[in-house]
């Protein structure tokens, strides 16, 4: 049974999915899957998800790792952006809001960096 069950909001040619698996393809031994649910992984673990209306929750966001604390920093400094996803939240993830008019490309693909370097393994890590 799937976890998510609201209809998707995204398409697969829908720009901002387009853009944040190009940003996350180009980093070293890095790997897409999923439909609904985009993820991203290096070497088996997940770095980044592209979160699609899930459970229902109407939004378009971006999931990734950052440092401890950092989390509820963002949330709290910037909710109209950033907000700490269920589950993921208490690991060290946020959620970057992609459905809030022009998407910070730079704060996408720095995000996408900074989770990449906390789980792939050091010596990739290094290579970015």
């Amino acid at each position: 049974m799937p976890v998510s069950i609201g209809e998707p909001l995204l398409a697969d040619h829908d720009p901002r999915r387009v853009r944040v698996l190009a940003l996350g393809l180009a980093l070293p031994e890095a790997e897409a899957n999923g439909e609904r649910h985009l993820v991203l992984k290096v070497r088996g673990r997940s770095f980044a998800w592209l979160l699609d209306n899930h459970h229902d929750d109407g939004r378009i966001a971006l999931a990734a790792k950052v440092l401890s604390g950092e989390n509820h920093a963002l949330a709290e400094a910037d909710p109209e952006h950033y907000f700490v996803p269920p589950y993921l939240g208490a690991n060290g993830w946020v959620a970057l809001r992609l459905d809030r008019g022009a998407v910070d490309w730079d704060v996408v693909d720095d995000l996408l960096h900074t989770s990449y370097r906390l789980v792939a393994p050091r010596r990739l890590a290094r290579l970015v």
